[in-house]
């Protein structure tokens, strides 16, 4: 018998007995709906977090998310469970094309979802080849150095701007390491799930006692909550049509192969895990991901990709069903459709995001590191050593490169830096370092 395009989703005998539960099983439905919730929720670090440091829309991102997430879920025929947020890896690079300040809406928007759109489109036509060829090529030009070394430049390269974001003065700066204290007491004490909420609950932390500091106290500049009280429950996200222009297509696009790197992370892991061979879905994912990229980007969304938190919530619920992330990107697009909790978004203050921000960007460049470790990657190896070293040092330094009409920044160059150097060095024979 043929196998159906999407799982058949039956309640298994062991549902209620805190056992894993497949990504072709499912839970009593209203069981599913408060799953689906928590992973709406477990997300808003990237969904909220990363369209407000490129100044987008939360609100809008928060409902293209969604829409991504079921395309993704179709593409794959509902059986890779995940949840597509906003990508982290288009921030440097969007605020290098936007020249953006930091600080409310994006003037220059709609250049930079120009280059947004053509990252995903580039990023889907690897999806087609790794549907017709396999993973086999990639696993070779990106082995976990490279992989590692790649994420771990995306936090170093962004460090001096959450620095800068949080100096304007004493007192934001001050905050921002409250900010930083708080996220780090909800990560070493809380426990569970309220562990994984690490950004979203130390936010929250932060934020009232910014509220209590100035609106109460009269210490620094107060929260303006009259937009909260003026924004309707209910109305339609505003979108944003994108404009092409070829210098911020050509810096954009190189971060398809940054997303390459962290879907490839995603469904391996998450094959780990459930114990299944998801190989066979990576051209698919990887088509989701793209088309999802470019649809986001017509209405004025970020690139979007699979996320970390997603594998964090499924290992400590050992909940992989992929129908959970149908009820959490339904849940996304109801909140998509609300600008008060919009402008709830919007009156968080900059030296609490800047503060948030320097979290994150570090947690970025540790998973980078953590990479190396998990694989253990011998940097005994001076092939190894190279180029990780070299990778580091272009992306932290933002090395920017021109090659005819192509402009790299940082990010790009040290991505392609570190794919271009492996594959030069790796035919050679291997050396120990001597310390």
């Amino acid at each position: 018998m043929a196998q159906s395009f999407f799982p058949r989703w039956r309640v298994p005998p062991h549902a209620t007995q805190g056992r894993v539960i497949g990504p072709d099983e499912r839970l009593p439905w209203p069981q599913m709906v408060a799953m689906g919730v928590q992973h709406v929720v477990a997300m808003f670090g990237s969904t909220v977090l990363a369209p407000l440091l490129m100044g987008f829309d939360p609100n809008l991102c928060i409902f293209m998310s969604g829409i991504g997430t079921l395309l993704f879920f179709v593409l794959v025929g509902g059986r890779v469970p995940s949840y597509l947020g906003s990508s982290f890896a288009f921030i440097g690079l969007v605020i290098a094309v936007t020249g953006y300040s930091g600080h409310g809406p994006n003037p220059n928007l709609a250049v930079a979802l120009g280059g947004i759109i053509a990252c995903g489109v580039v990023y889907a036509l690897i999806g087609l080849v790794v549907s017709a060829l396999g993973t086999r090529w990639i696993e070779t030009l990106m082995p976990p150095v490279v992989t590692g070394s790649i994420v771990a430049v995306i936090g170093l390269n962004l460090a001096p701007m959450a620095v800068k974001g949080v100096s304007a003065s004493a007192f934001d700066s001050w905050m921002a390491l409250v900010t930083v204290l708080c996220v780090s007491a909800v990560a070493v004490f809380a426990r569970g799930m309220w562990q994984r909420l690490l950004i979203l609950l130390g936010l929250l932390a932060a934020y009232a006692l910014y509220a209590i500091v100035t609106n109460g106290m009269g210490l620094g500049r107060p929260i303006d909550f009259s937009a909260v009280s003026q924004a309707a429950w209910l109305g339609m996200p505003r979108f944003t049509a994108p404009v092409f222009e070829l210098h911020a297509m050509t810096l954009l696009v190189p971060v398809a192969i940054i997303l390459v790197a962290e879907n490839l992370g995603h469904i391996k892991a998450v094959s780990a895990m459930t114990g299944r061979n998801l190989d066979g879905y990576v051209g698919r994912a990887f088509i989701g991901d793209g088309l999802a990229t470019v649809v986001s980007g017509f209405a004025g969304g970020t690139g979007v990709t699979t996320y970390a938190e997603n594998i964090g919530v499924m290992a400590v619920t050992r909940i992989y069903s992929t129908l959970v992330f149908v009820f959490a990107a339904l849940i996304a697009l109801v909140l998509g459709f609300s600008p008060k909790f919009g402008a709830v978004i919007q009156t968080i203050p900059s030296p609490v995001l800047g503060g948030v921000s320097i979290v994150v960007f570090g947690l970025i460049a540790v998973t980078g590191a953590r990479i190396w470790v998990v694989n253990k990657v011998d940097f005994s190896d001076n092939r190894n050593l190279i180029v990780a070293a070299v990778t580091l040092v272009l992306g932290a330094g933002d090395f920017s490169l021109k090659i005819g009409g192509l402009a790299l920044g940082g990010i790009g160059t040290a991505t392609f830096g570190a794919i271009i150097l492996y594959a030069l060095l790796r035919r050679q024979p291997a050396r120990t370092t001597v310390v």
